[in-house]
Parts: C-alpha cells; sequence; structure tokens
C-alpha cells in the first residue's frame, strides 16, 4: 500500500499493484483498474517513487531489472 494525500487533504492508502495510470492534469489523477479515479495533491513523479519502494519492500521491482547475470551471459 502506498499513502496519498486526497485534495481535501485527507490521507489515503491504495493498493500500489491496482494503479493502471498516473496523470498529471495538472492535479495529480490515478486510475486504478478498477476503474476508480483518484485526485492526489503529489506529484506523479513522487507517486512513481511510492510505489517503486512499496515493490522494492516486497521484492517485486529487483525481479524486474534485468541483469546481465540472468540475461544469458555464459561464464
Amino acid at each position: 500500500m502506498i499513502a496519498v494525500t486526497r485534495l481535501n487533504g485527507k490521507t489515503v492508502h491504495l493498493n500500489a499493484l491496482l494503479i493502471e495510470v498516473i496523470e498529471e492534469t495538472p492535479d495529480t489523477l490515478i486510475t486504478l483498474t478498477t476503474g476508480k479515479k483518484i485526485l492526489v495533491l503529489e506529484k506523479a513523479n513522487d507517486v512513481i517513487s511510492s510505489i517503486q519502494s512499496y515493490l522494492r519492500s516486497i521484492g517485486v521491482y529487483a525481479a524486474t531489472i534485468k541483469s546481465d547475470q540472468t540475461e544469458g551471459t555464459s561464464p
């Protein structure tokens, strides 16, 4: 879960795995896979950083990074 701030100042926690799109319109609009849209005070880059931190904390982010060791390099 990541914490974001609605335009009214209330903090809400979103399941980062359900975020489909993040747009700045100029407010930041988060669209979930459920179709629900949430306007937040944070900038898109801050939300993305929060998502990356969350993914690292659960061990998913590292699994998406390609490295020379896993890309078929011969010993």
